[in-house]
């Protein structure tokens, strides 16, 4: 009499089992038949306002090619007024008489809170140098605070566009250093009191570029902040450094 009733049970738990596997395989297809391939061209447009600065002798010399700095200002001047540039740096001096040997390009980031479009400054960098006199083998790169961060992606994006490039208190992944131009010569700047983006920032990236054996010099200023763009960019030396080096190819 028990066996009729052992086969019942027998047969409600694997039609329990059957039913489940069957919702399951169910679920799989309506998931899988919600997953389709697709694609779609994106356009992005940036409306960078910039300075470019000439020196004198390019009026003068009109069969000589020039080499250029481009420099990216910090957080402080985005967004505003292209005025806001001469805040400080190479801008800076230039408004205070300092005359310069070579082409100067200073864009201004228009969003107040975003990082640099690294592709549109590209795009602004190419159209200068291609509509001036400028040696492709002589363009220099240089930033300070978001700009500084902003100069090591481009080296990073960009590894054959630049002969030497100036970083003051930027920050950037370690290990974007294997990505840089082994021969790119590197000079960094930044305070040890800086609280905005730490000196440790620095410390570790020039670290690394050294134990990998390139030529990266560090300047690393004592009681200064996050202000150390005002003697970076005070230095002297730091324009003549510039101009010793080209790119070979």
């Amino acid at each position: 009499m028990g066996y009729p009733r052992l086969r019942i049970r027998t047969a409600i738990v694997y039609l329990s089992i059957l039913s489940f596997f069957l919702l399951q395989n169910c679920s799989a297809q309506t998931v899988n038949t919600h997953l389709i391939q697709d694609e779609i061209e994106t356009v992005t447009v940036e409306k960078l306002a910039y300075y470019l600065y000439y020196p004198q002798a390019y009026e003068v010399n009109e069969n000589e090619s020039f080499p250029l700095l481009l420099f990216l200002h910090g957080g402080g001047e985005a967004g505003g007024t292209l005025s806001e540039v001469k805040s400080n740096g190479p801008p800076k001096l230039i408004a205070e008489g300092k005359q310069f040997p070579y082409l100067i390009l200073a864009p201004q980031n228009p969003h107040k809170r975003k990082w640099w479009n690294t592709q549109a400054i590209m795009q602004l960098l190419d159209t200068v140098v291609k509509t001036n006199r400028v040696d492709p083998k002589r363009i220099y790169l240089t930033g300070l605070s978001r700009g500084g961060s902003a100069a090591w992606e481009l080296a990073v994006q960009y590894p054959d566009k630049f002969a030497a490039m100036a970083v003051v208190c930027g920050m950037t992944p370690v290990p974007y250093a294997s990505w840089l131009d082994k021969d790119m010569p590197i000079w960094v700047f930044h305070g040890e009191d800086d609280a905005s983006i730490p000196v440790s920032e620095s410390d570790e990236m020039v670290k690394k570029l050294k134990a990998m054996g390139r030529n990266v010099t560090y300047t690393r200023y004592k009681g200064v902040g996050h202000n150390a763009w005002e003697k970076a960019y005070a230095n002297e030396e730091l324009y003549e450094w510039f101009v010793q080096y080209e790119r070979k190819q």
